[in-house]
């Protein structure tokens, strides 16, 4: 696993065996950050369910201004931190995702990008697309990025784009401004 492009191109990325996570493979990530690379610059990223983060790592890599990682499982915790070292503009919360996002909505912050690749069999993409409207957490014209496999969502967002690699798919939403 590794950094596909920008300033960290190259770099090698640990977390590929954590129990519940799954790297999300090479080609899936060059396609996904080609779609979204307009959006990327100067971007307030939130990779929650992080797992190794490097959907959060390859958009600080392309020009995000920082990104928040979030994921309740400790190893993970462990392989962010050490997968973020000499990588500048994050924070990482070893937390819940409700717990997370109620506390972003306590302290006003709100996202550009909004990355979710919550572990498939807990169909937690819903949950989290609710929390996320309800605290309004994505800004005008923002994106939320999921990664699944069978899960179908409700939401009012717009789809934007979708693909299937293999047994996953992509899915973008977007938030018109109003």
């Amino acid at each position: 696993m590794r950094v596909i492009s920008g300033k960290y191109k190259g770099k090698k990325l640990l977390g590929d065996n954590i129990d519940g996570t799954r790297p999300t493979m090479d080609r899936v990530k060059e396609s996904l950050f080609g779609s979204i690379q307009n959006k990327i610059q100067d971007s307030v990223c939130l990779d929650l369910f992080a797992g190794s983060g490097a959907l959060g790592i390859e958009a600080l890599s392309n020009g995000a201004s920082f990104c928040y990682f979030i994921d309740h499982n400790i190893k993970s915790i462990e392989a962010i931190k050490e997968n973020t070292k000499n990588v500048e503009a994050k924070e990482i919360r070893n937390e819940d995702y409700k717990r997370a996002l109620k506390r972003f909505n306590e302290d006003n912050i709100s996202f550009d990008i909004i990355f979710l690749d919550p572990p498939y069999k807990d169909n937690l993409i819903n949950k989290s697309l609710k929390k996320i409207e309800e605290y309004n957490l994505l800004k005008d014209n923002g994106l939320i990025i999921c990664e699944y496999e069978t899960e179908v969502f409700d939401c009012s967002y717009d789809i934007i784009k979708e693909k299937k690699y293999g047994s996953k798919k992509i899915r973008i939403y977007q938030k018109k401004d109003h």
